[in-house]
């Protein structure tokens, strides 16, 4: 399927976003996620169906000081 991650198309076999993220290489990443703009807990991710056209959103937490 087709999705865009940080505006990028790419190409998946994933049926769910932990699915993707592993995919991706962000497996065990400490990351946020959102779905369509809709931020999505890491406790939800593996119960979160993706569908082509989806839009996901990966972001790392940046340290600052």
């Amino acid at each position: 399927m087709k999705i865009r991650v940080n505006d990028s198309e790419r190409e998946l076999a994933a049926s769910t976003l932990a699915e993707a993220l592993e995919a991706l290489g962000f497996r065990d990443a400490v990351v946020a996620t959102a779905l369509n703009g809709e931020f999505v807990a890491a406790t939800a991710r593996a119960a979160t169906p993706l569908k082509d056209g989806d839009a996901v959103e990966i972001v790392a937490p940046m340290q600052g000081g």
